[in-house]
């Protein structure tokens, strides 16, 4: 499941968050080239939900004073 609530990602240890953020990077890259080669957007909402979910990602790694 890549879509997580944020009260789901502060369970999360550090290092599974970077798992996670790993996870859902790649399926984000992965999505973006497959709008790019077929020039259809059908998957804007799914594209912008795994953005959402770095940027919370990100955010929680951040307050928790984590380097990446």
């Amino acid at each position: 499941m890549i879509f997580m609530k944020i009260k789901d990602l502060r369970s999360l240890s550090n290092d599974a968050l970077k798992a996670r953020l790993d996870e859902v990077r790649l399926d984000l890259s992965i999505e973006k080239r497959k709008i790019a080669s077929t020039g259809v957007s059908s998957k804007k909402a799914k594209v912008r939900e795994l953005r959402r979910t770095v940027a919370q990602i990100l955010t929680l790694l951040r307050e928790r004073g984590v380097k990446l």
